[in-house]
C-alpha cells in the first residue's frame, strides 16, 4: 500500500482496518430500499473530537452530541439516514436520546460515550421506534470484517450516488498507524464548522486536547473549503475517534517529533473525503479547484477562495464553459479581504493546461475557443495569484446545472 496516498481500493479502504473498530450497517425501514442505520464502535473508549454546523437551526442529534463530546471522549457513533431529526422539537430530542440510550445499554457502556447523527428530510416526525428496534437488532452484528465497514459506509447515504471512504496506513514511533473514514454529502453543502457528515477513526494514541485542536484545523482546511450550493445544513458533523490501540507513545504536543506526520495524514484523509463529496455534487458536471496564492495572509487567501467558489455566477459560468473572468474578479471583491485587482494574475483551464487571462490586473488576449475546449473537462482549475505575500489557500466546488435545479425543485415530492 502507498503510505503517502489515501487508499481508494474498495477492499482496503475500510473503517475496520483500524485496530479495535467494529461496524455494521442495516436497513430498518426508514428508507424503502437502502440501508439506513450505521454503527461505528471502538472496543476501547477513545479520545474524540468533533465539529458541528454553525447554522442557527440545529438538528436534535447535534444538540445531544455536543453535550456528549464536551469531555473529548466517545466510544460509539450511531447514525440514521432518511430523517434529519431537525425541526422536530422535543419529540425529536427524545428520539436522539433514545438512540444513545439504546446503544449504550446494548453495549454496556455509559450513554455519554455515544454520539448520534442523522441525515435526511428536515421537519418530518422522527421514527424513534423503528430506529430503536433497528439498533437492538443490529448491535449484536457488529463486526471487524470489511463487509461490515462497507455496510456502514453505504448506510449513511441519502442523495449520494456512491459511498465515500478512505484509509491510510503509515508508521509512527515504530508502530503501524491506521486512519480510516467515511462521509456523505452531495447537496446542501457549504460547511461552517452540507447535508454533510464525516466519521473518522484511528488507532493512534493522541492526547484529547491536542486531537481537538488538530481536528478543528484540519476541518477548516478541508470540509470548510468545499461548496456545492452555499447552504449550510442543520446536521453537519465531523467526528474523529482515536482509540490508541496501535500502541504508539501518546502524542502530547505539537512539538512531538511524530506529531507532524500524524497531522499530515489526518489532514490528507479529511481532504480526500471532502473532495469525494464535491465529486458527487447533486446534478454537477464539473469539479472545480480554486487556488489563491501569494496572499499576504492565509485568512485573506481563504476568504477569497471561498467567495469565488461559492459565487452562483461563477458556478453557472463553469457549467456553460464560459471564460467569463469578470465574474471571478467580482466574487473576489465581495470576499471582504481588501482585494486589489490591480495586482492579480489570473489563470483558467484544467489539469492539463492553464491559460493566463489577467496579468497584474490587465486583461490578456487569449484564444476563447481554446478556453471553452479546456473548460469542457470534468476537472477545472482557477488559479489567482494576488502577488501581495507568500500565503495560499485552496477551495473546491462544483458547477450549478439544470439537473441540480430540477432535482431540488421536487426533492420532497
Amino acid at each position: 500500500m502507498n503510505q503517502q496516498t489515501v487508499n481508494s481500493d474498495d477492499l482496503l479502504n475500510n473503517l475496520t482496518n483500524v485496530k479495535g473498530i467494529k461496524c455494521w450497517g442495516a436497513h430498518t425501514g426508514i428508507k424503502s430500499m437502502r440501508r439506513d442505520l450505521a454503527i461505528i464502535y471502538s472496543e476501547q473508549p477513545a479520545n474524540a473530537a468533533a465539529t458541528f454546523t454553525q447554522n442557527d437551526v440545529v438538528a436534535e442529534p447535534v444538540k445531544l452530541s455536543r453535550k456528549h463530546i464536551a469531555d473529548n471522549h466517545a466510544q460509539v457513533i450511531v447514525i440514521n439516514a432518511g430523517n434529519a431529526n431537525a425541526g422536530t422539537g422535543e419529540q425529536g430530542y427524545q428520539g436522539a436520546e433514545a438512540m444513545a440510550g439504546t446503544t449504550a445499554e446494548a453495549l454496556g457502556i455509559d450513554q455519554e460515550l455515544v454520539l448520534v447523527a442523522s441525515t435526511g428530510l428536515i421537519g418530518e416526525p422522527f421514527p424513534t421506534g423503528d430506529i430503536v428496534a433497528g439498533i437492538k437488532e443490529n448491535i449484536p452484528k457488529l463486526s471487524d470484517s470489511p463487509k461490515a465497514g462497507s455496510f456502514a459506509a453505504n448506510a449513511i447515504l441519502t442523495t449520494d450516488t456512491f459511498a465515500k471512504e478512505g484509509h491510510i496506513s503509515f508508521e509512527l514511533d515504530g508502530k503501524e498507524i491506521n486512519i480510516a473514514g467515511i462521509a456523505k454529502g452531495s447537496g446542501m453543502i457549504h460547511p461552517n464548522m452540507a447535508t454533510m457528515l464525516a466519521f473518522i477513526v484511528t488507532d493512534a494514541a493522541i492526547e484529547k486536547k491536542l486531537l481537538d485542536r488538530t481536528v478543528k484545523k484540519a476541518v477548516d482546511r478541508s470540509f470548510n473549503m468545499i461548496t456545492v450550493d452555499g447552504d449550510t445544513s442543520t446536521n453537519d458533523m465531523v467526528a474523529v475517534l482515536a482509540n490508541g490501540m496501535a500502541g504508539n507513545k501518546e502524542l502530547k504536543s505539537e512539538q512531538d517529533p511524530h506529531f507532524a506526520r500524524f497531522e499530515e495524514h489526518l489532514s490528507e484523509m479529511l481532504m480526500h473525503l471532502a473532495k469525494l463529496i464535491i465529486s458527487d455534487a447533486e446534478g454537477a458536471s464539473k469539479f472545480v479547484e480554486y487556488r489563491v496564492t501569494h496572499a499576504k495572509s492565509y485568512e485573506t487567501a481563504r476568504k477569497i477562495a471561498r467567495a469565488v467558489s461559492d459565487s452562483l455566477l461563477v458556478k453557472t459560468a463553469m457549467f456553460g464553459r464560459d471564460p467569463n473572468w469578470g465574474r471571478i474578479i467580482m466574487a473576489a471583491g465581495n470576499a471582504g479581504a481588501n482585494f486589489d485587482a490591480k495586482t492579480v494574475d489570473l489563470y483558467m483551464g484544467n489539469d492539463k493546461e492553464l491559460v493566463q487571462v489577467l496579468e497584474k490586473g490587465t486583461p490578456k488576449d487569449f484564444n476563447k475557443n481554446l478556453m471553452k475546449k479546456l473548460l469542457r473537462e470534468s476537472h477545472i482549475r482557477v488559479h489567482m495569484a494576488l502577488n501581495t505575500g507568500q500565503e495560499e489557500a485552496t477551495a473546491w466546488g462544483s458547477d450549478i446545472t439544470t439537473d441540480y435545479v430540477m432535482f431540488n425543485s421536487v426533492y420532497t415530492t
